[in-house]
């Protein structure tokens, strides 16, 4: 009987043990797809100067569009935390969107070769930031389902895992992502 007491003990030792290293292992994960989000947004931060330098030699009288893409960069590159950069990255996007449509007023300036390069190094950062970003959200998703599951619930809140919150455009960036796209011709 005693050995069947210790037995008990050591296993229930043993699975918080390997419960614990496994929050453990996927609060790093949530961690390390954060810091894959933000090089990416670093990138592409390091990027916009460059693309608004361009555009400024062809379109200098568009200059509320050129300030506001810088103040837009700004207010991304201070953001701290998924959520306050979810919400920055969404006003950045907007800006971006305008100053690349300056492109279509500036025919000059859409055949520039510089204008391109940075254009199509724009658009690659896009595609590795929204990968990060998916990345990060699942890395989040499957970390709050492990502390929230029974039987790790029991221990994770008072082992000081809390849940993390996901890369989300906001509810403003959110309406506009759901409305049909307007096709001139």
């Amino acid at each position: 009987m005693k050995w069947l007491l210790v037995g008990a003990v050591v296993a229930v030792l043993l699975w918080f043990v390997v419960s614990y290293n496994g929050l453990v292992a996927l609060r790093q994960r949530v961690s390390q797809a954060f810091g894959d989000v933000d090089v990416q947004l670093k990138q592409r931060n390091d990027l916009i100067p460059n693309l608004v330098e361009t555009v400024k030699g062809y379109a200098g009288h568009e200059r509320d569009v050129l300030e506001a893409v810088v103040r837009a960069r700004n207010g991304a590159v201070g953001a701290q935390g998924p959520s306050e950069q979810a919400a920055s990255e969404g006003v950045l996007q907007a800006s971006l969107g305008r100053l690349i449509g300056l492109a279509e007023a500036y025919p000059d300036l859409k055949a520039n070769g510089n204008f391109q390069a940075l254009q199509g190094e724009l658009s690659d950062i896009e595609n590795k930031l929204a990968a990060a970003r998916r990345f990060f959200n699942n890395a989040v998703a499957e970390y709050n389902a492990a502390i929230a599951a029974i039987p790790a619930a029991f221990f994770a809140g008072p082992a000081g895992f809390r849940p993390q919150a996901f890369f989300d455009v906001g509810a403003p960036e959110r309406a506009r992502l759901d409305a049909p796209p307007a096709v001139k011709f």
